[in-house]
């Protein structure tokens, strides 16, 4: 099979597990064509992504004309005559989506695509759809977080991308049970499966001998809870512990958060190093005694849906505090692979990572269970394995694909 894959953007710096995913088709012989609706806008980018092999095609709808639009309708139309007809279910969509899905379904025809897949139920996934109704192919999409919960979301988009799509996958169980509950019965057979790693790339190390160091890393949004995070560490600060927090990444909030560490006085508990590669946030993640994800539902519904930074730590030996968030506990077990507590609670917060700064026992046994479990259900080459499966099933209808949260 040759498979499109969709994005807004690529290459994206936080997005690290649509690469692993791709990568992972590659590995398995699968071809894969890239189309982005728009190139990247950020200025550092994962060392990983010179790995993938896919070409990238960018579907620019910049500076779009009425020329430009009639003129590439009737070029396309000469390859896929049933495209006139089919426009009627570009119905609600805007021009410029439109019109990529015209020049993505173009592509499928000359490429000889037999499977478009899109990631986030959003713009993406608005091309795919249509660009497949164009194409006379199938689609498939993942649903992870925002573009499911987020306030703006229009739930009759999506209930109409739920109903077209030959399948849909989600990244976890709260997630399944969601869809289920608000688009019932449209999303009564939507899989889950979980983002995944390459475990070859993030080797275990038991924390035995970890200096008393808090990580984390994500982007500077609400949701990711740092803002908690800073209030724990001045609850810690305060009562005499000795430990360095770095939070890795960037985003909206940056001054926001600089400020907070300047006005509770943390200058030398509190540092954001900004983004780093990938490879350099493995060596931070492990040299770290603890990793702190304190995710919160903001104040727009936004929320994770399942931190990949969570799993990666998790698989390299450092053990993890986090929230009670979407599918968060689905892996951070409380006691067991992981400590978890009540999101926007700081107190909670620092109480649990001042128990692994000091415990070294505690951090090696949640450490072991932790990478046990990422072992059992986040390994790349049996996720994509499964998501190739849904595809083969999509373009041979008939084959019968076992289904995890269905």
């Amino acid at each position: 099979m040759r498979i499109g894959y969709v994005l807004k953007r690529y290459p994206r710096y936080s997005e690290t597990f649509i690469v692993t995913e791709i990568l992972g088709h590659e590995v398995a012989g699968l071809e894969i064509e890239i189309f982005a609706l728009r190139p990247p806008e950020d200025t550092h980018f994962q060392d990983v992504i010179a790995r993938v092999r896919a070409p990238v095609h960018y579907l620019s709808a910049a500076g779009l004309k009425a020329l430009d639009f009639w003129g590439t309708l009737e070029r396309t139309s000469q390859v896929l005559p049933g495209l006139w007809v089919a426009l009627q279910d570009a119905q609600g969509e805007t021009v410029d989506l439109v019109y990529q899905a015209i020049l993505l379904a173009h592509q499928v025809q000359l490429k000889g695509i037999c499977h478009l897949h899109a990631h986030f139920a959003t713009s993406a996934t608005s091309v795919a759809r249509l660009a497949a109704r164009f194409a006379g192919v199938s689609y498939t999409f993942t649903a992870h977080a925002k573009d499911i919960f987020h306030e703006s979301v229009q739930r009759d988009d999506l209930r109409r991308k739920l109903d077209d799509a030959a399948a849909v996958i989600t990244v976890s169980d709260y997630n399944v049970e969601y869809l289920r509950q608000t688009y019932d019965p449209t999303a009564a057979c939507i899989q889950r499966i979980y983002n995944s790693l390459d475990l070859e790339r993030f080797p275990y190390e038991a924390p035995h001998n970890r200096p008393p160091r808090i990580a984390a890393v994500g982007r500077l949004v609400e949701k990711k809870g740092f803002a908690d995070l800073i209030e724990a560490c001045a609850i810690l600060a305060d009562g005499g512990a000795h430990f360095s927090c770095q939070i890795i990444g960037v985003g909206e909030l940056e001054a926001d958060l600089e400020a907070q560490i300047e006005r509770l006085g943390l200058q030398a508990f509190v540092e954001l190093l900004g983004p780093r590669s990938q490879s350099e946030v493995i060596k931070h993640i492990q040299a770290a005694a603890v990793l702190a994800a304190p995710c919160v539902v903001g104040h727009d519904n936004n929320r994770d849906g399942l931190p990949t930074v969570l799993l990666e730590a998790m698989a390299l030996g450092t053990p993890c505090v986090s929230t009670d968030v979407t599918g968060i506990p689905e892996v951070l077990h409380d006691g067991e692979t992981g400590l978890r507590v009540s999101q926007r609670d700081p107190a909670a917060l620092a109480a649990a990572l001042k128990r692994l700064l000091a415990d070294s026992a505690l951090r090696v046994r949640l450490a072991e269970q932790a990478r046990r479990l990422i072992e059992a259900e986040f390994d790349s080459r049996r996720n994509t394995a499964h998501l190739r499966a849904i595809f083969q099933a999509a373009v041979k209808p008939g084959i019968v694909v076992p289904q995890r949260g269905c």
